[in-house]
């Protein structure tokens, strides 16, 4: 089933020269789909919008058919964005404080056992290195069960071993919560490892100039022949941009 339709989507800044769009993309609910593509083609203006952050300058963004609504979407950014001041734990509950109190901690310590990080509960952000503190940002957006989650490149200032063990770390937590996911990534590897939707843009102004779903098992080998060969597909994607999208998908 359908879940998040963009519809004619453009964004201007200036009003003259549009940085994105038009844009046509439907995702299906509980998918997790990477948009990738160069520095500069619109991916984190994209998101910015999915998120409500930007209003568009055209056309629609609707979730089951309906205008989408904030507490509908949670978004975890390249920084963790934590409150120093507050705990683990309660950094996680943030945004569940409309919740009675049992409900709150019961939400939250099933947060901190999905990331691995109960024991840090107490602890405050200062005491965290790069890859926790990106997991209680991952644990904060999922508490509150977002029907969408907005990620925009969240491990690229990680360092290699630490990003990759957070790639698979976000394959259980989609799993064990199950929202869609829209990843935003300028990283080919990390949008074949995790994605099984792939929308590659280009531009500026962005716009799709192939769409991919790799159908390869999780977890997926990156040395293997299948992964690289499908590494190829997305930066042949790119380098073909003057090539019509159908012409693309075609090649597939």
């Amino acid at each position: 089933m359908a879940l998040l339709e963009i519809g004619g989507l453009v964004k201007s800044f200036d009003r003259v020269r549009p940085v994105l769009g038009p844009l046509d993309i439907v995702l299906e609910e509980g998918r997790l789909a990477a948009v990738v593509g160069r520095s500069g083609c619109g991916k984190s203006t994209l998101l910015r919008c999915l998120a409500g952050l930007e209003k568009p300058s055209a056309g629609t963004i609707r979730l089951a058919g309906a205008p989408v609504r904030p507490e509908d979407v949670a978004v975890v950014f390249q920084e963790p964005r934590l409150m120093p001041w507050l705990t683990v734990a309660q950094n996680i509950g943030f945004g569940l404080r409309h919740l009675p109190a049992r409900e709150r901690a019961a939400a939250v310590g099933e947060a901190l056992e999905v990331v691995g990080l109960t024991e840090a509960a107490r602890l405050l952000p200062k005491a965290l290195s790069g890859g926790m503190a990106q997991r209680v940002a991952l644990a904060r957006a999922l508490a509150v069960r977002p029907r969408l989650l907005l990620l925009d490149e969240p491990f690229s200032a990680l360092d290699p071993l630490t990003r990759t063990a957070m790639q698979a770390h976000l394959l259980t937590l989609w799993q064990h919560y199950g929202p869609t996911v829209v990843l935003v990534s300028h990283d080919m590897e990390e949008a074949l490892a995790l994605a099984d939707r792939i929308v590659v843009l280009d531009g500026p102004p962005g716009r799709v100039v192939g769409e991919f779903s790799p159908g390869m098992p999780h977890p997926r080998h990156r040395s293997g022949p299948h992964f690289q060969r499908w590494r190829d597909r997305l930066i042949g994607a790119l380098e073909q941009r003057p090539r019509l999208i159908d012409e693309v998908r075609d090649a597939v």
